[in-house]
């Protein structure tokens, strides 16, 4: 599934800039209640976190894939956007920049950095194998 997607590059670009933006949407919604946007981080905050930096930084390094030495530069690319991601949250009503929610997001960006680095040396020795 993951090759169908580096060979489809285009489609690849199009789901890392709409979750780029997914982000950046559901991060502007200012909360109306403050018992909903005091500042803490629940399991679904974190959940939320981790899987959509995990989902955005999984597809950018497929995005790029056909570029092998910008690995290292796509992972600080994708924690830079989590930091601009918190810092953004100063501006929205309702919403706190916490270090916990960079470091959720800093770390579904290296799980898929890990996940996709094991499925490319995986493919790599099934075909050395053969």
């Amino acid at each position: 599934m993951i090759k169908w997607f580096e060979e489809h590059n285009k489609l690849s670009w199009l789901i890392t800039i709409f979750g780029a933006v997914m982000i950046f949407y559901l991060s502007s919604i200012a909360f109306e209640f403050p018992s909903i946007g005091e500042e803490g981080t629940n399991l679904i905050s974190m959940l939320y976190h981790v899987s959509a930096f995990f989902c955005f930084a999984f597809f950018l390094f497929i995005s790029v894939r056909k570029i092998n030495y910008i690995f290292a530069l796509t992972i600080i690319i994708a924690i830079f956007y989590g930091l601009l991601d918190e810092v953004h949250q100063l501006f929205v009503a309702g919403r706190f920049c916490t270090f916990l929610d960079f470091l959720l997001d800093t770390t579904g960006i290296l799980f898929a950095s890990m996940i996709y680095f094991i499925s490319i040396k995986y493919r790599q020795f099934r075909i050395q194998k053969l």
